[in-house]
């Protein structure tokens, strides 16, 4: 049975339920997942988040491959509540950083509070922001608190923040697969991107996402070197 195609920007409430035969299925042996978990280990073991970008371009049918990736990301309902608004000239980025390290500027000075500045130290970070305007990219990432189907209706998104971090998880990973470096950059608050973005007010950004090749002298902080072990983050019940 092929199923009816959406009218809107979500199916139409009425259509029912439908189903599909699975379409793909893995016929692997244990032993070939095994391999093959243990090979995508080994790959995201060398991802890390870095801060030396360097100018070097990225073709853009890259970036639109690597979103179109973290598109096919589970969600509520299907609603899909994401979107992804991607910053690649000069003076956008210089407009993006003269905003967050205004408010970065804050957050040092005080408004973070001795615990959290503590946190950071071992990090390193300060107020300068130095790779919002070098990296080739920012994609800031938008949670959809609400959605306007093609009649002007106003529906209502579920489990929004579970389903953008799925999908920033998959956007992350999959710019990671095709050689990239990113940064996740939270500048709080970040209400100055629906503006710069054209973005509406229904729509929260959660990050930004900085993409790009790291300069020849990138470091990482030893700090983010430590992760907990297996048996810390998993219990088997």
């Amino acid at each position: 049975m092929t199923p009816k195609k959406p009218t809107g920007t979500i199916l139409p409430v009425g259509d029912g339920y439908q189903a599909l035969a699975l379409p793909d299925r893995w016929q692997l042996t244990d032993d070939q997942m095994q391999v093959r978990s243990e090979d995508f280990l080994a790959l995201m073991k060398t991802r890390h988040s870095i801060r030396d970008f360097s100018p070097r371009s990225v073709p853009r049918k890259i970036i639109e491959t690597c979103l179109e990736t973290a598109g096919l990301a589970p969600s509520g309902a299907n609603h899909q509540p994401w979107h992804f608004a991607v910053i690649e000239t000069p003076a956008a980025k210089a407009q993006v950083r003269a905003a967050a390290e205004e408010e970065e500027r804050n957050f040092y000075a005080g408004r973070a509070g001795d615990e959290w500045l503590a946190a950071l130290e071992p990090i390193g970070t300060d107020d300068s922001k130095p790779f919002l305007d070098i990296a080739p990219y920012l994609i800031v990432i938008f949670a959809q608190r609400y959605g306007i189907n093609s009649k002007g209706e106003r529906y209502k998104n579920y489990y929004v923040p579970e389903s953008v971090g799925i999908a920033t998880g998959l956007l992350i990973t999959a710019l990671h697969n095709a050689g990239l470096v990113t940064l996740t950059h939270t500048p709080n608050p970040m209400k100055f991107l629906n503006e710069l973005c054209g973005r509406p007010a229904s729509e929260k950004p959660e990050m930004i996402l900085v993409v790009g090749h790291p300069t020849d002298s990138a470091t990482v902080p030893a700090h983010a070197k430590w992760k907990k072990p297996l048996e810390e983050i998993v219990s088997f019940i």
